[in-house]
């Protein structure tokens, strides 16, 4: 195919994750960052502009004369940037303003998925205390509340107390208030260029904080793939109950989804139901899922940006498995400590684990500092769980940084099944 020059919009893990599995895709000769992060600066040039503003972007896109813009992170999404690149004639690898809204609305998402026959949830949206109370009356503990808006993982909240879901529900205003789902919570992403969809292969993450899946939400502390425990026909099964017939839907209504759809799915006792879907890469997923995947990066999305996913044929993955662990600074997920110097990152790759950077940035003696909750990801890589886990815990008892953590149990029920 003709040489791919690229600009990745975002700053966070996510980015550099996709920055690097575009660096390894030999038809991408020119790699950009916008505002990117010390991670994608080693990997081509960073530019520092507003990623919510669709103008810059679409302008600075011009300027540098490249042929493909990925879109990471949702809010960019939501505020209608991949619009405005494509009007300037770019392909974007992102969905529109009006389809990100699968992400941004949580009650536009139900719509969507009781149009399409996708099973989920019981749910209800709620404004006022009346109903607010009724839903919760109806669907009993343990109580599911979620923010109608976007989040960043965290507008969610599971608990057996009544009055911490109504006082959650009254503070976010406007909330979808559903039923609880049992069985285990599992990723699935989607490449999807409005017609044809290419699933990838499941991925799970832990959202709590603290080992034990104790504490508050976060936006991820770690993730691994692939699930061996997971049914061998899952990946076919919610292509075509819910990944398909979401991409159909939203064609029919006259705004088809191009770009990752994401589906968060819990395996209950019922049959798998949809969670929730994000309208972009997930972040920690996306580190240990693009460590595996063997396709070229930049020609499947590429393909997908301009239409022409059909013509691709399925993906490849590497046969291993990898493991993600988050190192996050002290504070997170509540007003995480910034400005702290972080070293050993040498030392963590020794074994050929991958450092993923997130919130990171250079002071002005170009040291590398923190510069949010959740600060570096390392990826490790081996023939199992087991293997890849025993090297991501290698690599980041190696990396220093004044009174950060991560949690020790990633990964450790999945690793147990592979060795047994």
């Amino acid at each position: 195919m003709s040489p791919l020059r690229v600009l990745v919009i975002g700053s966070g893990g996510r980015e550099h994750a996709l920055s690097l599995a575009l660096s390894r895709d030999p038809a991408v000769v020119e790699l950009h960052a916008a505002p990117g992060n010390p991670g994608t600066a080693a990997l081509g040039a960073n530019h520092r502009i507003d990623p919510l503003d669709g103008h810059a972007v679409a302008n600075l896109a011009s300027r540098l004369g490249v042929n493909l813009v990925v879109v990471g992170p949702e809010a960019p999404l939501v505020a209608g940037v991949a619009d405005a690149v494509r009007e300037r004639g770019v392909a974007c690898f992102g969905p529109s303003e009006v389809a990100a809204q699968l992400e941004g609305s949580k009650a536009f998402a139900k719509q969507v998925m009781a149009a399409a026959g996708v099973p989920t949830a019981r749910s209800r949206e709620c404004v006022t205390r009346q109903q607010v109370d009724q839903a919760l009356e109806e669907f009993g503990p343990p109580y599911v509340v979620k923010d109608n808006g976007r989040a960043a993982g965290k507008g969610v909240v599971v608990t057996s107390d009544r009055q911490l879901a109504v006082d959650h529900a009254l503070r976010c205003g406007r909330v979808v208030i559903e039923e609880f789902l049992d069985g285990p919570e599992v990723s699935l992403f989607a490449i999807t260029d409005g017609r044809t969809v290419r699933p990838l292969q499941p991925a799970q993450d832990f959202k709590r904080v603290g080992d034990g899946d104790t504490g508050p939400n976060t936006g991820g502390m770690g993730a691994y793939t692939p699930l061996r425990w997971a049914p061998d026909d899952l990946v076919d099964e919610v292509t075509q109950r819910v990944l398909q017939p979401t991409v159909d839907e939203m064609a029919r209504r006259g705004t088809p989804f191009s770009g990752l759809l994401y589906a968060g799915l819990a395996l209950t006792s019922d049959g798998v139901r949809v969670v929730e879907f994000n309208a972009r890469f997930g972040d920690p997923e996306t580190q240990p899922l693009l460590a595996r995947l063997m396709t070229p990066l930049g020609g499947l999305l590429y393909a997908a940006a301009t239409g022409d996913l059909a013509a691709c044929p399925e993906l490849e993955w590497g046969s291993g498995a990898a493991v993600g662990v988050v190192l996050a600074a002290a504070g997170y997920p509540g007003t995480p400590s910034t400005g702290g110097v972080i070293t050993g990152l040498e030392a963590a790759t020794r074994n050929g684990s991958v450092v993923i950077h997130a919130g990171t940035a250079l002071d002005s003696q170009g040291n590398l500092i923190s510069a949010g909750g959740r600060v570096l990801a390392v990826v490790g890589l081996g023939e199992d769980i087991d293997a890849a886990r025993g090297r991501a815990y290698e690599s980041i008892a190696e990396i220093q940084l004044e009174g950060s953590f991560y949690r020790h149990d990633i990964a450790a029920s999945a690793a147990r099944l592979a060795v047994s």
